[in-house]
């Protein structure tokens, strides 16, 4: 039992707190911080055990006074920022000011980023191809992927030509954006981080919807076929989820939401629906299964966009080494020699 006799801790206070506050009141404070900071208080609520009631009064009359210690209360940009810097890591307090400062405080591409597609691809058909090809090579792949959808087709391909061949030309395509974009933003561009070319493209091919993906893919192999087979060998496919262990299928779902699954599924293959009943359990597995079939006709266009959303989580998760695919057909291969 956590008592008053024991010292403790600030995650230990924080866990607490919400949890006299009680499931909903901490669930919205959850759903307000980084992930970070959910993963040591959670750690620390799943080690209190026992909490005395001496404790829990002293730690929610030590917040109530903290709230009542002043009777004026200033909230600014330097009080705020100075919170945020001794309450997060720096590079994630420096990240939200930005976002308080408003587009002043941002670079380029995050400005450009955070433009409908419509307006931007808009702008954009009337630019140079190559500072097309730049800026999309720059923006998120999902927001890249909306913009060359809306452009003429030829041109979409003549920027996707380009951006493959950019590292030859990257000075004069960043001679040519700064003329054309406001110096200010092109002077905060991060110089040292640079992504292989036809990684860039591969996942903004994983952003498209199917209709055209296969549009785009068939035009670029008639351009140049060994850069459309790399780009194919790059890019992650909802079908390679069954080359991802058990474990790593159950890392997957708890970062889903359980509600696109069925939709998903309904345009998967057999191997992949048993990969993912093999990482449930048995009545989880013919619950999943009963809620495709109730389905019923459904449009492509749902099923591929229930598909992306969860490549896109299980890309990150790929990415930062928490999942792993793994071919099992050689695994098996291998217990068996």
């Amino acid at each position: 039992m956590i008592g008053m006799e024991k010292a403790v801790t600030g995650a230990q206070k924080a866990a607490i707190l919400m949890m006299a506050l009680g499931e909903e009141n901490c669930a919205r404070l959850f759903e307000q911080m980084h992930e970070e900071e959910i993963r040591e208080i959670s750690s620390a609520m799943s080690q209190l055990g026992m909490v005395s009631a001496e404790t829990v009064e002293s730690v929610c009359h030590e917040f109530s006074r903290s709230l009542g210690s002043s009777e004026v209360l200033i909230g600014d940009i330097e009080t705020t920022e100075r919170l945020l810097k001794n309450a997060l890591p720096a590079g994630r307090a420096a990240a939200i000011m930005e976002e308080i400062r408003g587009p002043a405080g941002r670079t380029m591409w995050d400005k450009l980023g955070n433009i409908s597609e419509t307006v931007l691809a808009n702008y954009l058909r009337n630019e140079y191809p190559q500072t097309v090809a730049v800026v999309l090579s720059r923006i998120k792949a999902a927001h890249a992927a909306r913009v060359l959808s809306l452009l003429p087709e030829d041109f979409s391909l003549d920027v996707m030509t380009r951006m493959l061949k950019m590292e030859n030309v990257q000075k004069g395509v960043l001679h040519s954006v700064e003329q054309t974009l406001r110096s200010e933003f092109v002077s905060n561009l991060p110089r040292g981080a640079h992504r292989d070319s036809h990684e860039v493209l591969a996942d903004i091919f994983n952003n498209f919807d199917r209709r055209l993906e296969a549009r785009f893919m068939t035009a670029l192999e008639e351009r140049s076929h060994d850069d459309a087979e790399r780009i194919k060998s790059l890019m992650f496919t909802f079908e390679e989820l069954a080359q991802v262990p058990p474990e790593g299928l159950m890392v997957l779902l708890n970062q889903i939401s359980r509600e696109i699954l069925p939709m998903a599924l309904k345009g998967a293959s057999e191997k992949l629906r048993s990969a993912f009943l093999a990482a449930m359990s048995e009545r989880a597995g013919r619950i999943l299964m009963d809620e495709v079939e109730a389905l019923g006709p459904v449009r492509i266009k749902d099923v591929d966009a229930a598909q992306s959303e969860i490549v896109l989580v299980a890309k990150g998760l790929l990415d930062r080494g928490e999942i792993e695919l793994v071919d099992q057909e050689q695994s098996g291969n291998e217990m068996l020699l």
